[in-house]
């Protein structure tokens, strides 16, 4: 393998456009892991996106009827084109990517792919997806207007990109149900990494969720191949190692973290560390106050206990007292096929509630949700008995 001198060897951005770019217009196999997508939804794009298409996995299972969905380094468009099919005439889909020579294939595109749907729900925008305030096409407007050419005109750069941001956001707060991405992330240089999580958290609704395909790797990746410009703009380098990678969501604030697919056998292996490819899929919802209605909810196994992403544990069996916000959280996916839900027999009103706390984790009482002056006594159901099956 030829080595760069750090003299010589460009950016990591640079050398994940000047790729891509060039990508755009003539095909690059090693860019891809192979990946199955459904074939009738392919049916309705262009031959040569799907030519153009560089990813490692498919996260659009994840998306469903109806909603807004954001693809972060939209490529050439196939992932948002897949996705406004399954979202529908009553669903929206924005793709976000930097790369002038990608947006250009993907846009050449979406009368095309709208005709043969029967319906444009496609909006392909310009920015960095570690940014998605800065709309990259207003502030190449503003730019020709004010060109910079001294540190003046740097910081009143400066200045208009958080003017264009605060009032002219490429993507609104909490404004979208799903975010999708595959093989992207890794591409993004490590101190943009955690912004780039925040961003992801910013945009989504609440009780949204992003469902991410991308390269990992077992081991820490060190500096020296991190350096390597092909083996970066290569999504190979610049992957996240795995745990960590689950990491990235937790610390954003997202629960339910799944690993939904997992490549059994690496992608690619240099110098011993395994690269393979990953679909995540983690959720938005679990921020709010904590209040006091006497709910319970009951793990049905099959781990003799679990902890979920705010610590609280979960005894198989046992009757787990919980705040209202969590009452309902694990009611919804990912976890509502693991636990059952115990509504107090007299409910307490929002306004009446009193603050939960979440840091105890404590057994309910059934009392506490039945009353404690409840003494009913039932004689069982005698319409389920009859003359031919007798009665237990």
């Amino acid at each position: 393998m030829k080595t760069t001198t750090t003299a010589e060897a460009p950016s990591s951005e640079s050398s994940v456009y000047d790729r891509y770019a060039a990508a755009a217009h003539a095909v690059e196999p090693a860019l891809c892991c192979p990946v199955e997508y459904n074939t009738d939804l392919l049916a309705a794009i262009p031959q040569e996106i799907i030519e153009r298409d560089y990813g490692c996995g498919d996260p659009t299972p994840y998306v469903r009827p109806g909603e807004t969905v954001l693809d972060l380094g939209s490529g050439g468009g196939k992932l948002c084109y897949i996705a406004s099919q399954v979202v529908g005439r009553e669903g929206r889909v924005i793709g976000v990517d930097c790369n002038r020579e990608m947006l250009d294939l993907a846009r050449k595109h979406t009368s095309t792919v709208a005709e043969t749907i029967g319906y444009a729900n496609v909006d392909f925008r310009y920015g960095l997806i570690q940014d998605l305030g800065l709309d990259l096409d207003l502030l190449a407007s503003e730019l020709a207007d004010h060109p910079v050419h001294d540190p003046a005109g740097y910081l009143s750069l400066r200045q208009t990109e958080e003017r264009l941001r605060r009032q002219h956001p490429l993507v609104d707060d909490d404004s979208v149900d799903c975010v999708l991405s595959n093989c992207v992330l890794n591409l993004v240089r490590q101190q943009d990494r955690r912004p780039l999580f925040s961003e992801i958290f910013r945009v989504l609704r609440r009780g949204g969720r992003a469902a991410i395909s991308d390269i990992v790797s077992d081991e820490d990746v060190p500096d020296r191949l991190q350096q390597d410009p092909e083996l970066w703009s290569g999504c190979i380098t610049g992957a996240f190692r795995e745990d960590k990678f689950l990491q990235a969501f937790e610390e954003a604030g997202f629960h339910g973290i799944e690993i939904v697919k997992r490549q059994s056998e690496p992608w690619r292996t240099v110098e011993g560390i395994e690269f393979r490819s990953v679909t995540v899929v983690a959720h938005k919802g679990k921020q709010g106050p904590c209040l006091e209605r006497n709910q319970a909810v009951v793990y049905r196994g099959p781990f003799k206990k679990v902890v979920d992403d705010d610590g609280h544990t979960y005894h198989r069996g046992q009757r787990m007292a919980v705040c209202d916000k969590t009452f309902h959280l694990l009611q919804r996916a990912p976890y509502a096929k693991m636990f059952d839900a115990i509504e107090p027999r007299e409910s307490i009103a929002l306004e009446d509630a009193k603050a939960f706390d979440c840091r105890r984790n404590v057994c309910r009482d059934p009392r506490e949700s039945k009353g404690l002056d409840y003494d009913a006594t039932s004689q069982g159901n005698a319409s389920s008995c009859s003359d031919e099956e007798p009665c237990c």
